[in-house]
């Protein structure tokens, strides 16, 4: 038993306190975190986009008038993540085109006064969405 002890001891000295064990845990713990934070984002961005709550549009999607209703459906039913539009994994930018038309939309982060950038998995974060030519980004 005594030596059963010093073995378990030997083992977990050996193991949990090498520094670049410490460093390789470290980074996985942060990857995980990172990770969990960005699906917690997106799920937040794509039930927000859903909504079309709060949705700017710019000059130049307003004069699409007869193309509108598509525009924002396309916005709200946008699933075409990849890691060219979506590094991240946020959920916060999308592209596509209608009627060969390149079409932007972007989700970005306020506080409540909408005067500064704000904490996406704040309780207090107001998100903007925002739709756009690709010509007008």
């Amino acid at each position: 038993n005594v030596k059963g002890r010093s073995t378990l001891t030997q083992f977990v000295s050996s193991r949990a306190f090498k520094p670049e064990r410490q460093k390789a845990l470290s980074e996985q713990k942060e990857g995980f975190m990172e990770t969990k934070q960005a699906n917690d984002i997106a799920t937040l961005n794509d039930a927000y986009r859903r909504s079309m709550t709060g949705c700017i549009v710019t000059k130049g999607i307003t004069e699409l008038t007869s193309l509108m209703n598509d525009i924002f459906v396309k916005v709200r039913d946008f699933k075409e993540f990849t890691e060219d539009n979506d590094p991240y994994g946020e959920h916060d930018f999308g592209s596509f085109e209608i009627l060969g038309i390149k079409v932007f939309w972007k989700i970005d982060y306020y506080d409540q006064s909408l005067g500064y950038w704000c904490d996406p998995l704040d309780s207090k974060c107001r998100r903007q969405l925002t739709i756009m030519r690709a010509e007008e980004y």
